[in-house]
């Protein structure tokens, strides 16, 4: 039996503004929570997720159709948990007031910069990864000193309940609310302190919009095309393995796949070659409990329209496992293309399935051209040997992260910052750089007794000439 902790306050589904005054009533009456406190809300959402992981895997699949237990476990429970247990370690240190520099004019004054909590926090979850984009704020926000208010997608129907239920129970509404079957419209019409959303770049500009109603600071994680290159000093067969493994996980519905391969021409028959190899050694059939189902019929209709899109168009289309028997299942086999072009969508949109167009190149100059004409991406993947391969792409680009000879480990990372810029959004979040997220810095400053400044006031005169001049002559 899984254990939980009862609450005597609990959510009610659908009141949004009554559950945004709760919270905004309890963040006035203790608007800087100790770090005890802080310690022990973390303490009960790392509870929350050991205690009941099972349930979650299960409502996660459930809502998939079908979704390997273990890249839940792998991907949403110990990526939450990590995050969690790296907060606690570090939170009195982040909390620490800071002190600040004080310049030679006034001298005895004290200059202190103190991160105090912004308030109530709202969070939009996707269904992609729905346990860990839910949390992973969520730890941000909390250990910032806040409350929050979570929206889940509508794909997360039965992770949502079961977060409902365990959220009433683990906390109580005032501190951490999970409102499930509520539209985003109504959600995101209150006046948070801080808004964060995670979904895509279309949706992210109305909710841009609408939190610009409240002057609300927003976080938008927003994905896009994330490249992947090998270059010619790397082994192909190792870059197969490591990049196809990231794309084909949870059936490419991941924000941060590689969304499409630059290599060069004289590598593409061993990458080829590989790719036929490992993928039906990972999964020997599309019945396989360890591949990942699309979604929703509405997102399977269209990755199908795009591959028969790109056949039309004269692109070569591959799938790696066959394809037969595979009515019913709402999966579609992991496929490269071959000769895309830029007039077809798999090019042109975040395809966030599991479809890899492959394009070569000659000249590595080229693939940063092509790159730097693109959107800015959430993710780069460069597979080098060389250093100095390596500080020319990411110096010549901009992306939200890098990772090198691998593909979406960064995001794993809970001393890195994940965010995005431009298209691929704004903000960051995890490790120190999510505490100050969610955050506001609040500098302060203290007179000395006997104000430095005196004789610089009127009456001006030759006296003020003097200790003007002495100060720009001064060295720091």
């Amino acid at each position: 039996m899984e254990k939980v902790v009862e609450h005597t306050r609990s959510v009610s589904i659908g009141k949004v503004e009554s559950v945004f005054k709760l919270q905004k009533d309890a963040f006035n009456r203790n608007p800087y929570p100790s770090l005890q406190e802080r310690l022990e809300s973390l303490k009960k959402l790392e509870q929350l997720i050991l205690e009941n992981q099972k349930s979650i895997a299960k409502a996660i699949s459930e809502d998939f159709g079908n979704r390997a237990i273990q890249e839940t476990k792998i991907a949403e429970i110990y990526g939450c948990i990590e995050e969690i247990r790296y907060t606690r370690k570090r939170l009195k240190k982040w909390m620490k007031i800071q002190k600040r520099h004080v310049p030679l004019l006034l001298r005895g004054v004290k200059n202190r910069v103190l991160p105090q909590p912004k308030g109530v926090v709202a969070i939009v979850t996707p269904w992609n990864y729905p346990l860990l984009l839910s949390v992973g704020p969520l730890v941000s926000a909390i250990s910032a000193g806040n409350r929050c208010m979570i929206k889940m997608a509508a794909n997360s129907r039965a992770l949502s309940t079961l977060l409902h239920q365990l959220f009433n129970r683990f906390f109580s509404a005032d501190l951490v609310a999970i409102l499930p079957e509520v539209s985003a419209t109504e959600f995101t019409a209150q006046a948070y302190d801080h808004l964060i959303f995670t979904g895509s770049g279309k949706v992210g500009k109305v909710v841009m919009r609408r939190a610009a109603d409240h002057l609300t600071p927003v976080t938008l994680e927003l994905g896009g095309k994330s490249p992947a290159i090998i270059c010619g000093d790397f082994d192909e067969n190792i870059a197969a393995e490591r990049i196809l493994s990231s794309k084909f996980f949870n059936a490419g519905q991941t924000c941060v796949a590689p969304d499409y391969l630059l290599i060069p021409e004289e590598k593409l028959s061993g990458f080829l070659e590989s790719s036929k190899r490992l993928v039906p050694k990972w999964y020997p059939s599309l019945n396989s409990e360890d591949y990942t189902s699309i979604i929703d019929e509405k997102a399977f209709n269209r990755l199908t329209t795009c591959l028969k899109e790109a056949l039309e168009k004269g692109a070569t289309v591959l799938p790696l496992l066959d394809v037969e028997n595979s009515k019913g299942l709402q999966k579609i086999a992991p496929t490269l293309v071959l000769n895309p072009t830029e007039d077809m969508s798999l090019l042109r949109e975040e395809i966030f399935g599991p479809i890899l167009p492959i394009l070569t190149y000659r000249d590595l100059s080229d693939t940063i051209d092509y790159i730097n004409s693109k959107d800015r991406p959430l993710a780069l993947y460069i597979f080098s040997s060389s250093g100095d391969v390596q500080e020319k792409i990411i110096k010549s680009t901009m992306s939200g992260g890098v990772c090198i000879n691998d593909c979406a480990m960064h995001v794993s990372q809970a001393d890195l910052p994940f965010g995005g810029i431009g298209a691929s959004g704004m903000g960051q979040y995890h490790a120190y750089e999510g505490f100050l997220e969610f955050s506001k810095l609040r500098p302060i400053f203290t007179q000395a007794k006997k104000s430095a400044a005196v004789p610089l006031r009127p009456p001006y005169g030759q006296r003020f000439d003097k200790i003007f001049n002495f100060l720009l002559r001064f060295k720091l």
